[in-house]
């Protein structure tokens, strides 16, 4: 059994970088070429913080929805950042959708003194993150004591528009990718990054094999839980390449990542060829995978774009 079908819809994944009239400007376009959200990632690297930033593009625009890819919740305690996301919800007109993740770039732990734990610890905090995010969003006041995290007597403020905003989960082992079936609305399928870093070990996490285990995890636990239906399917194309020479384009991504061309071509992080194309490919995806979520990034906004004007909300 294959996840179930959703329309197709379009986000893309974006730094933010230069001045506030650039980013405007830039979440403007996004919006107009169909595009659905707005996301970025959340590092201590060359980007703008996410959550200004991303109300700044909501203040720019009126439909396309913003969120992280994803939020580290290591980064801000649960209490702060569902205050944060309930006030760009409520100052969106209900257009958050909530990203989280464990943790995995061990730069920025470095760089910033947060402790790096193991990942089986920063994958429990998370779990309990969530948790609280989701209770703090609720319409109650509420306690929870666990290992990493007592809340007492909290009821947060403001309330979301969105009565509980979307989650996304990405994850790219089974415990994670488990926890997501039973928690998220939306269920990113991620290469596994235990190494703390993008590095050679990566892609083999990232062939259309792997992806056949990562989503029948999802599936058989959805299932047995009662939420196949509730799940949207999500991929992040790391490799997009809008051109007709097929072959040149396979080769040097094959040379880059050290993977077989065959592997490559193969892949669902990889968008390679014309509009026509990839646009037979997503289809073939969603068809196998259910993926009909697909998030390219800041390069690929407007060669694209033809990909998404005929395939977004079919």
């Amino acid at each position: 059994m294959t996840m179930p079908h959703r329309p197709f819809r379009f986000g893309v994944q974006v730094n933010g970088t230069g001045t506030r009239t650039e980013w405007a400007e830039q979440a403007r376009r996004v919006e107009a070429l169909g595009y659905s959200t707005l996301t970025m990632p959340d590092h201590f690297t060359d980007q703008l913080a996410p959550v200004p930033a991303l109300q700044c593009a909501a203040d720019a625009t009126s439909t396309l929805r913003l969120g992280a890819l994803v939020y580290d919740n290591d980064y801000k305690h649960p209490v702060v950042l569902a205050k944060e996301l309930a006030t760009m919800d409520v100052l969106s007109d209900g257009r958050v959708e909530i990203g989280l993740g464990a943790g995995w770039m061990v730069s920025d732990y470095e760089q910033s003194g947060i402790a790096y734990d193991s990942p089986g610890v920063r994958v429990s905090r998370f779990i309990e993150g969530l948790h609280v995010i989701k209770s703090a969003l609720g319409p109650d006041r509420f306690s929870f004591e666990g290992e990493h995290y007592t809340i007492t007597d909290y009821e947060g403020f403001p309330k979301p528009v969105q009565s509980l905003p979307p989650v996304l989960i990405g994850g790219g082992g089974p415990r994670v990718l488990k926890f997501a079936a039973r928690e998220a609305d939306i269920v990113g399928i991620n290469a596994t990054l235990t190494s703390g870093a993008v590095d050679e070990s990566t892609f083999a996490t990232m062939t259309a094999d792997a992806v056949d285990d990562k989503v029948e995890t999802v599936r058989s636990t959805a299932e047995a839980e009662g939420r196949l239906d509730a799940i949207e399917m999500n991929i992040r194309a790391f490799m997009v390449f809008i051109t007709d020479d097929v072959d040149q384009a396979i080769g040097t991504l094959s040379e880059f990542t050290g993977a077989p061309a065959d592997v490559i071509a193969d892949s669902p992080f990889a968008l390679v060829g014309p509009t026509d194309k990839i646009i037979d490919d997503l289809r073939e995806r969603r068809e196998r995978w259910g993926f009909s979520y697909v998030i390219v990034g800041q390069n690929d906004i407007e060669p694209f774009a033809p990909v998404v004007a005929a395939l977004a909300g079919t």
